[in-house]
């Protein structure tokens, strides 16, 4: 039988440290004593293992065992990647065995793109919140996967506030978010030498290998 690289949290518990990472622990005993955890899956430390064996690769096999799981996810939610209706949202963070500095920072929102934004904004009635999420999103996205350095981020935010006359962030307008958002992907493109990506899925896979590198 081949191995089992991805847990539902009700699938694990406390004593799966070491396959599981801490935090991945620790979540599958919170959802089995009731506590209302919401809903995700964990890769396995022997995923990062195999991933550093095949040459920094995710191989075939664990792609396909993660998108298994994405479904799966999906399902229990009632939501979906990229859905327009109900769109899923996922945050992705970084849980060894053994708590180490350096580690990934944690990833918010990812599944957003330009028409789930769209999407937000008329379900909340708060454009504004919308459109910071993405752009922080971006942002979040920018740094800790593909290694652009928040600076630059923040220099296009400065210049924002400048250009309207604020000081705060808190300040700037949905329309004013909208265009940092567009800047930030202008800024990513120019870094990365591609788009920004809008698929939910390969925003996913691209912030997993950058758990993985971070170890």
């Amino acid at each position: 039988m081949s191995k089992k690289y991805c847990y539902l949290f009700t699938e694990g518990n406390a004593n799966m440290r070491e396959l599981l990472g801490g935090k991945g622990a620790n979540l599958a005993e919170m959802t089995n004593i009731g506590l209302p955890v919401p809903q995700g899956f964990t890769i396995t430390t022997e995923a990062c293992t195999q991933y550093y064996e095949d040459g920094r690769q995710i191989n075939a096999e664990i792609t396909a065992e993660i998108l298994e799981y994405i479904e799966k996810m999906e399902q229990i939610t009632g939501k979906k990647f990229g859905d327009l209706e109900n769109p899923l949202l996922v945050s992705v963070r970084s849980g060894a065995r053994a708590s180490m500095p350096g580690m990934m920072d944690t990833i918010l929102n990812l599944g957003l793109n330009e028409d789930v934004v769209e999407v937000l904004s008329k379900k909340s009635g708060n454009p504004r919140w919308a459109w910071d999420c993405y752009r922080r999103f971006i942002q979040m996205y920018s740094d800790v996967v593909m290694e652009v350095g928040k600076k630059y981020f923040e220099q296009l935010i400065d210049e924002m506030k400048a250009k309207k006359g604020v000081t705060q962030d808190v300040e700037l307008t949905a329309e004013d978010l909208k265009e940092l958002a567009e800047a930030f992907k202008a800024e990513y493109k120019a870094k990365i030498g591609e788009d920004f990506p809008t698929d939910p899925k390969e925003q996913l896979m691209g912030a997993i290998k950058a758990v993985f590198r971070s170890w």
